[in-house]
């Protein structure tokens, strides 16, 4: 009966053990994603910023060395990404497979213009960067138009606002939570021997003896999950990285250092936190209250 009895007692402390572990990962592996996020939200912005393109399209009679100093000019300007020049004929060919027929056939001609392609850097492309780019290669004699979407400069710079607006406050109210969520697994475990604090209380022990084991106790549990979140946060990242190279989430190694030792030094800290002022009420309550 003993034995059965202590086969039970060891079967629900480390039941116990393993819901404070998997809470504590759970959670700050979230956090960790969202902070990701926040640290990768300007990196998104610009991959999205730099798929805008200008198109510069040019008079047919422009000369070959003018079209030629237009690209390298470009090339070498600092709002410059790349600068790529398409020919009529390469712009009636990738539009008839963009239509999936041959227009030239219909109309008999090519009404299409050479063009040079001009994808910006991210800081450049605002509404009023953007226009006044286009208005300085307008004033060129051999280029009939500039073109580009402007709504759209327009909706991306304001979707990217608010979106880093709502990731940073969301950030904020994750954080809280999940110092809750902690605090609540690591109370509970603690609350299931509210009894044996009062008891080592009552036989002499001082407050910071009877803290001091199951601040340990906490701590190892507490450096387990966060262990388990980098690890699960860095095969997630692996994964996306390996999807969509184009983000380079792996390129800044120093910045994924810090993420992870913040991840591993909250989870520490907070499983301290709430261990100590968790044993220090049940050492407050008079025996009555462990009761309720």
């Amino acid at each position: 009966m003993a034995q059965y009895i202590e086969r039970y007692q060891r079967r629900r402390l480390i039941s116990s053990y393993f819901s404070v572990v998997l809470s504590i990962a759970l959670v700050l592996f979230l956090l960790g994603i969202l902070g990701m996020l926040v640290i990768n939200t300007k990196k998104l912005a610009d991959h999205f910023k730099e798929q805008i393109t200008i198109s510069v399209f040019l008079k047919d009679n422009a000369k070959p060395v003018e079209i030629d100093q237009l690209q390298k000019s470009l090339a070498m300007a600092d709002y410059t990404k790349s600068a790529v020049y398409v020919s009529k004929e390469d712009a009636a060919e990738q539009y008839s497979e963009d239509i999936g027929e041959n227009f030239q056939e219909f109309l008999g001609y090519n009404p299409l213009k050479n063009s040079v392609d001009v994808n910006l850097n991210a800081d450049f492309v605002s509404p009023e960067q953007v226009e006044e780019i286009a208005t300085n290669l307008s004033t060129k004699t051999y280029v009939d138009e500039v073109s580009y979407d402007k709504p759209l400069i327009s909706l991306l710079n304001d979707n990217v606002k608010k979106i880093s607006l709502w990731i940073l406050i969301a950030s904020a109210i994750f954080t809280v939570i999940a110092v809750l969520l902690i605090n609540s697994s690591i109370r509970l475990s603690i609350y299931s021997k509210r009894f044996i604090i009062k008891t080592m209380q009552m036989v002499g022990a001082t407050k910071k003896f009877i803290r001091k084991p199951f601040i340990a106790t906490n701590l190892k549990l507490g450096v387990f999950g966060s262990l388990l979140a980098v690890l699960a946060l860095a095969i997630v990242l692996y994964y996306v990285n390996s999807n969509f190279p184009e983000l380079n989430l792996f390129q800044d190694v120093s910045v994924l250092a810090i993420l992870f030792t913040s991840v591993l030094l909250l989870g520490i800290l907070i499983s301290y936190i709430s261990t100590y002022f968790a044993t220090q009420r049940f050492l407050n309550l008079r025996t009555d209250d462990l009761y309720y």
